[in-house]
């Protein structure tokens, strides 16, 4: 895998569930984070989204929960390509939560596509958000597919 793209972040209170580890959705919310992230560090942030009248929209999000992480706890969660399209209209990211003893603490899978918020339709990614997926780190698995038909 190349590099991912990464962020850190201390576990608050409100994400706790009671047995005092990081709720389910918590996990979910960190990944939105990350890849946001990203591409507000490229040139693309949420502002820039809307001027576009395009977004982000998911289709599929899958967890595989390895270690629970702790109230308190420092983590580092990363976003890498998995995926895309040959039409690029689809893309699969990956985010792995890491503990700070370096424990992988769980692995999300993301199915999303770029969504054109005035047609409310999936589209192919346009050329100022290409520029940014291409060179996305990737990882070691990346694959090109076909989009399912909808």
């Amino acid at each position: 895998m190349t590099e991912a793209f990464t962020r850190q972040y201390d576990i608050r209170w409100s994400e706790l569930d009671p047995n005092g580890h990081m709720r389910h959705s918590a996990y979910l919310d960190y990944g939105a984070q990350v890849r946001l992230a990203f591409f507000a560090e490229h040139g693309l942030s949420m502002t820039r989204m809307r001027e576009l009248a395009i977004g982000p929209v998911l289709f599929h999000e899958e967890i595989h929960y390895r270690a629970e992480i702790l109230g308190g706890e420092t983590i580092r969660v990363d976003v890498a390509l998995s995926g895309l399209s040959h039409n690029r209209k689809h893309w699969l990211m990956r985010h792995r939560l890491t503990k700070s003893d370096d424990t992988l603490a769980a692995v999300i899978n993301v199915h999303g596509a770029w969504m054109d918020l005035k047609q409310r339709r999936v589209i192919p990614a346009p050329a100022e958000i290409l520029s940014l997926m291409e060179p996305m780190p990737r990882t070691e698995d990346f694959a090109e597919f076909e989009s399912r038909k909808r």
